[in-house]
């Protein structure tokens, strides 16, 4: 089973008021960073939206080029087994009760937000 990779793209705004963060993993398509640390918020947004999953965020320059890449590996699965206690020497007959206690927090961090 391949992992899915998503892409980033953050580039400067042609009319230089910030920076564009560019994906097809995001919502809308881009969004607009205009702050004096726009490019390390753009950063960390992506590794906050690829938390789960691999991906590759590029920054380019004015003309076009790559000036920083940045490769994020998902790790909410270790995550999961801190915040639970699953390691991977659990014995098949406790997996359903993991399952099921996760299937519970789960539920219940539905209406957190």
């Amino acid at each position: 089973m391949s992992r899915r990779k998503d892409f980033y793209e953050i580039r400067p705004r042609r009319d230089r008021r910030g920076v564009d963060l560019i994906s097809d993993a995001l919502p809308f398509g881009r969004l607009w960073y205009g702050e004096p640390d726009a490019v390390s918020n753009a950063i960390g947004y992506a590794r906050f939206y690829s938390r789960s999953h691999n991906a590759v965020i590029r920054v380019y320059d004015e003309t076009g080029n790559v000036i920083q890449t940045h490769k994020h590996t998902g790790n909410l699965k270790e995550w999961q087994a801190i915040m639970f206690g699953i390691s991977s020497k659990t014995k098949s007959r406790h997996a359903g009760e993991s399952v099921a206690a996760f299937a519970v927090a789960a539920s219940l961090c539905r209406g957190a937000f």
